[in-house]
């Protein structure tokens, strides 16, 4: 097959008579690697903090990365849900991991891209803020008490560099891909930054731009609610409000592991093991809500799951 075997299908257009395409400028190298066959299929991935070992097994067993932990999934999409760190124990090997496959996929016609979580907003204001007082409504916190209150590994933080921050002040609080709506946390505070999935991220870019302690932390404080999608009645419609605004049939979110939604295990912290192994997602809220955390923190599982879901 010689070098010109191409040109036999795709005979050469001179310049003028090509269609003109508007591009919109779009810092992202994936935009520009989409196959011609369309987009590949769509994978989310759950809650990580730190368990970068069970990280590696999961995406290998979804053909995802080689043996080496390298992209070779092709142009597949792959979004991550939020909370690299905290807890386990590599959270900054887990964020090199994501900033690694991001380039990879990219060039290989995929992407890799990863979504807010209230864990980066705290890591953030850790490093940032450290003691500083935050008003709070329990009175005077800070970043620093609350990040190891949360499981805050000071192995990250000796680890954390300049570019990790960057990166992770950069990430979207929520995105929509075949009619999910992606979010971190099952909550309707996104609603308090925005009608559209793109001014909400731009609320929050901009919020930690202005590095203002107490602004970080109302952020912070917001991020970490949840449970908003579990009420028999209630659920089903903050999650169609939700939807409502923002698109999509679905929403597809992290942060509550589905033991603690499941009021299996009575805190985060409860390794008690008895709760049920987490097989898969939890599908809930009339079956509008799709929970991805399978709670690796608390012997559970770490989630890396195909969308849309089989019926």
């Amino acid at each position: 097959m010689g070098p010109g075997h191409t040109m036999v299908d795709r005979p050469l257009v001179p310049p003028e008579d090509r269609p003109t395409v508007t591009l919109t400028p779009v810092p992202d190298p994936a935009r520009t690697g989409d196959a011609p066959t369309g987009p590949g299929p769509l994978y989310v991935v759950g809650d990580v903090h730190g368990y970068l070992d069970e990280l590696l097994a999961a995406l290998a067993a979804e053909g995802l990365v080689d043996a080496d932990g390298n992209w070779s999934a092709g142009n597949t999409r792959l979004w991550f849900l939020g909370d690299f760190t905290d807890r386990g124990p590599d959270g900054i090997g887990v964020i090199d991991l994501v900033m690694q496959l991001s380039a990879q996929a990219a060039a290989a016609g995929g992407y890799c891209k990863a979504l807010m979580g209230n864990h980066e907003l705290l890591l953030i204001g850790a490093k940032r803020f450290g003691d500083t007082p935050v008003s709070s409504g329990a009175g005077t916190a800070s970043f620093q008490a609350a990040w190891l209150l949360n499981g805050g590994q000071r192995t990250d933080m000796e680890r954390l560099q300049d570019h990790h921050l960057q990166w992770m002040s950069r990430l979207d609080a929520m995105a929509e891909e075949d009619g999910h709506l992606l979010v971190h946390s099952d909550t309707t505070a996104y609603l308090e930054y925005g009608d559209s999935i793109e001014a909400v991220n731009d609320a929050v870019t901009e919020a930690l731009q202005r590095s203002d302690a107490d602004e970080c932390w109302d952020l912070f404080r917001k991020f970490t609610k949840r449970f908003a999608f579990r009420d028999e009645e209630a659920g089903p419609m903050a999650v169609r409000e939700l939807l409502q605004t923002y698109g999509g049939q679905r929403i597809v979110h992290g942060h509550s592991p589905i033991p603690y939604l499941l009021g299996e295990v009575g805190s985060e912290d409860g390794e008690d093991g008895g709760a049920p192994p987490v097989e898969g997602p939890h599908v809930y809220a009339d079956d509008l809500a799709i929970a991805m955390d399978g709670g690796v923190t608390m012997a559970g599982k770490l989630l890396v799951v195909q969308l849309p879901l089989p019926a």
